[in-house]
């Protein structure tokens, strides 16, 4: 799951400015600012996993509504509910819900309520390629990890350049393993239920509740 999560797809505060590219700085200021302009953000996303030399290749749509660190994310047939302080994982093909605390201190995972601003910390990052996809004239930012340990190789996050929104992350672990989530569909401030991120516990009666902390 957590290969599932690095989507993705939130830190506060860019710590090495002056290493980086001053136009990057500048596009990824701009995008962040107006990402958190946002009451919420609703997407619809592909996701697909890539290993030539391991021959493993996977493709799978989901969905998300992020309301600040509030998050209900749809993938293969799960449901992650997060609340601000505590995550229910709904996996109906196993009749299971498991109930843990926020895992976003994990540095190796990147929540959904991450997603869209995990890059403002522990990366360097300069301009890229501008390619023109469908129509939208997308510009690359090249993100490399502070960290020599870390098991990313480096991430290309494209931005549209009209609406400063993300239009996908390409992740390259050292391991050869490619990572690419794609926004098909980028929503904002929608009208969402008040019970959007709250887990009913009255719908899984029958399910098994796993307590994890």
């Amino acid at each position: 799951m957590k290969k599932l999560i690095i989507i993705a797809c939130i830190a506060i505060g860019f710590n090495a400015f002056a290493q980086n590219d001053a136009k990057a700085e500048s596009l990824l200021k701009e995008v962040s600012s107006k990402i958190k302009s946002y009451k919420n953000i609703s997407l619809d996303f592909k996701y697909e996993l890539n290993n030539i030399s391991e021959n493993i290749k996977q493709e799978t749509r989901g969905d998300v509504v992020i309301e600040g660190e509030k998050y209900k994310l749809n993938i293969l047939g799960i449901t992650r509910i997060f609340d601000g302080k505590t995550l229910h994982t709904i996996s109906p093909e196993d009749e299971e819900v498991t109930i843990s605390s926020d895992n976003s201190e994990d540095e190796s995972t990147i929540t959904p309520s991450k997603m869209l601003s995990f890059y403002e910390d522990g990366y360097s990052f300069k301009m890229d390629i501008l390619q023109t996809i469908k129509g939208r004239k997308i510009q690359y930012v090249k993100l490399n990890p502070m960290d020599t340990n870390s098991e990313i190789k480096h991430i290309l996050l494209g931005i549209d350049a009209t609406t400063k929104h993300i239009y996908n992350l390409i992740e390259v672990g050292k391991n050869g393993t490619k990572t690419t989530l794609t926004v098909n569909s980028f929503k904002t401030d929608q009208p969402i239920s008040k019970t959007l991120f709250t887990f009913d516990k009255s719908k899984y009666s029958d399910y098994f509740i796993n307590k994890i902390d």
